[in-house]
């Protein structure tokens, strides 16, 4: 059981650094600089991985306890982080929109942010099968995990870097490389454990849907409206609703599925 401990907690700490990389690369170039939506991004990314790996390390540790009362602080931390990701979703189509021109990421930003916010959920509806909620919780990297690749290749991988505007089809290489790493990763995770692991196949399922929807958005010609129609949220009330909506949401999902005192010494979670 420490092996798969052991395992568990190297898989977060490989998504950290290349998550570190992956924004390092807000700093290359003489113009680059952060903004404080990079620096939102970046605080609540690594503040989720961070307690997702604390978690493991107090049930490694079977410190149950202490596992539950932190856990308990997603709470507060998932709805924030729902919330900055709509908020950045709605930034960036703005922008765009702003411009005139087209979010070639929306689809991408939209459904990760979903996708994200459905597996916290289930995590919390489902926590009374504790292997379930662990590997909901644990499969949210592995989102997290495919982003920060997909920069990091677009950034210092030769032959995936971008370079110029005749390097631009690169991002598209670099988008379905990482997407199928990502897949491998999640089946790999599922094989592992199938009987429980099936949230790992379904993030995987994710990233083919996403890059099915985003070619038919695109072939389709609606990029644009997409970018128009997200973009018109507006910032701040994405980021209220995002925080007041999913808040409500885990609120309930907590209440309605208690856990019973003999559930916190269950092995498994996170």
């Amino acid at each position: 059981m420490r092996q798969q401990y052991t395992l568990d907690i190297a898989f977060l700490v490989l998504v950290i650094a290349v998550s570190l990389v992956g924004f390092s690369s807000l700093l290359r170039g003489d113009g680059a600089s952060l903004t404080g939506y990079h620096v939102l991004h970046i605080v609540t990314s690594l503040a989720w991985l961070i307690l997702l790996l604390g978690q493991l390390v107090l049930v490694q540790q079977r410190r149950y306890d202490r596992h539950r009362f932190v856990g308990a602080s997603i709470l507060a931390v998932g709805p924030i982080l729902i919330a900055s990701l709509t908020l950045l979703t709605v930034h960036s189509a703005g922008r765009e929109a702003a411009a005139g021109t087209v979010d070639d990421l929306v689809v991408q930003n939209v459904m990760f942010t979903l996708q994200v916010a459905l597996l916290v959920f289930l995590a919390f509806a489902l926590r009374r099968n504790r292997k379930v909620h662990g590997a909901l919780l644990m499969s949210t990297a592995l989102m997290f995990l495919v982003i920060a690749l997909f920069f990091t290749l677009i950034s210092y991988v030769p032959g995936y870097r971008i370079e110029g505007p005749e390097t631009f089809d690169r991002f598209a290489k670099s988008g379905q490389t990482s997407a199928l790493i990502g897949a491998v990763i999640g089946v790999s995770f599922f094989l592992r454990s199938w009987r429980s692991g099936w949230p790992w196949l379904l993030v995987a399922a994710f990233f083919f849907g996403n890059g099915f929807l985003q070619f038919a958005v695109a072939e389709s010609g609606r990029t644009q409206a997409w970018t128009n129609t997200v973009g018109a949220a507006g910032e701040l009330p994405a980021f209220v609703c995002g925080l007041a909506a999913f808040s409500a949401l885990l609120w309930g999902a907590w209440k309605v599925a208690p856990m019973h005192p003999k559930d916190s010494n269950e092995r498994g979670a996170v």
